[in-house]
């Protein structure tokens, strides 16, 4: 017997191997239904799946042997991958100073052998798809060519495994960071809040005070002051907003009156009765996320009162429903948002180039807010904007059957 030697590549070689996550693990039907396939083809009664390992040769799928793992110093496969063909036929393994007097041939009876190298796409053989017999014998050109396209469909599974591998630690770090953001946001916003208020109180205090007797230019800064100090504060409450939309997704699912939550929404938003709102549709409730729904609600409203110069405000809100989902539109005769700005609204951090009607600029984090809490409804959000006649946001929220 001659043992299989080591490739000169066998420590990359083994790092390949390695990187499947394959070595030990149980039975799977994917890999099973080939074997099968391949020794019905073949007409032979044993077909494996193989990955070398440092010492043996692990079956990952072992049609026709009760076993899973023998001594790679043994193994057919370890010369089918040193071969420089594409498939590696022993017609009678007695007659082959490699393996007549291998265990294999002597315990087993593995007279007859074919195997394929599976080959990954950076061209390490990381094992076989081989066939063995109990009595010599070849196969047709047809039983070849299966064998062969059958070994590049195990390395396609090894490769979807690998794909799936990478995505489910890239979705660990991921998490992982996101979570560690949101600590950091809410920390630090947390920690501003406090200061924030006190600079606020401060300088109203001071100006209420003091305004006799401060001249024109310290007037301004005062100004200056108190309007960077809301703007810093408006921004760190929709850091927190953003980063607690997720906690809103927790809460129960239960059924709303549509009446009721516009009630709620005017109530929120509409504190001078300025506004003119409408409901349109024949939708009398919904099943979702009461919290979830408001928040997302109160936000596109708020943006539409807020963006908007007209001496009347007005806003529709349309809601329908089909078979799987709702289908809510918010239609407002504001300003209008900018055709630059269409396509980066619903980004974090994003603000366009204008200021709202009480002179202040956006955050940026609204609407990304709103997006955020809408796909985890499992629905879509868009928007249509024409300047100076009103904006459409359309989204829809998925049914919870």
């Amino acid at each position: 017997m001659i043992s299989p030697k080591l490739p000169e590549n066998e420590f990359e070689r083994q790092l390949a191997v390695n990187q499947y996550q394959l070595l030990d693990t149980l039975p799977e039907e994917s890999y099973d239904n080939i074997t099968a396939l391949m020794a019905y083809i073949c007409e032979a009664p044993i077909s494996l799946v193989t990955l070398l390992d440092r010492d043996r040769n692990f079956l990952k799928s072992h049609h026709g042997v009760p076993f899973n793992e023998s001594p790679r110093e043994i193994s057919f496969c370890g010369h089918a991958i040193n071969s420089n063909e594409v498939i590696t036929v022993i017609e009678d393994s007695r007659k082959d100073i490699r393996f007549y007097d291998n265990p294999l041939v002597v315990d087993h009876q593995a007279i007859f052998y074919a195997g394929v190298p599976l080959v990954n796409p950076d061209g390490y053989k990381l094992g076989t798809l081989c066939v063995y017999d109990t009595k010599p014998r070849t196969l047709t050109d047809g039983q070849k060519n299966a064998l062969i396209a059958m070994a590049k469909q195990v390395v396609s599974i090894f490769e979807l495994r690998f794909q799936n591998l990478k995505l489910v630690k890239l979705q660990g770090q991921l998490q992982k960071r996101n979570e560690a953001l949101q600590k950091f946001s809410r920390v630090v916003s947390h920690d501003l809040k406090s200061p924030m208020a006190n600079i606020i109180s401060l300088t109203e205090l001071l100006e209420s005070k003091k305004k006799e007797g401060l001249d024109e230019e310290s007037r301004q800064y005062l100004e200056y002051i108190k309007a960077s100090s809301y703007a810093l504060k408006d921004y760190v409450d929709g850091l927190l907003k953003f980063y607690d939309s997720d906690e809103l997704l927790k809460n129960r699912v239960e059924t709303i009156s549509i009446p009721d939550i516009i009630e709620e929404l005017k109530r929120i938003t509409n504190l001078d009765h300025s506004v003119d709102f409408q409901l349109k549709g024949d939708v009398n409730s919904v099943v979702t996320n009461k919290s979830a729904l408001l928040q997302v609600l109160v936000n596109l409203v708020t943006n539409s009162i807020k963006y908007n110069s007209k001496h009347k405000t007005e806003i529709l809100i349309d809601i329908s429903e089909n078979d799987t989902e709702y289908l809510l539109v918010v239609h407002d005769n504001g300003d209008g948002i900018p055709e630059a700005y269409i396509d980066e609204v619903f980004e974090i951090f994003s603000v366009g180039d204008k200021e709202d009607k009480y002179g202040n600029m956006g955050t940026g984090i609204g609407l990304a807010s709103v997006k955020n809490i809408i796909d985890s409804l499992g629905g879509e959000i868009s928007v249509s904007s024409k300047l100076d006649v009103g904006t459409i946001f359309t989204f829809s929220i998925l049914k919870q059957l």
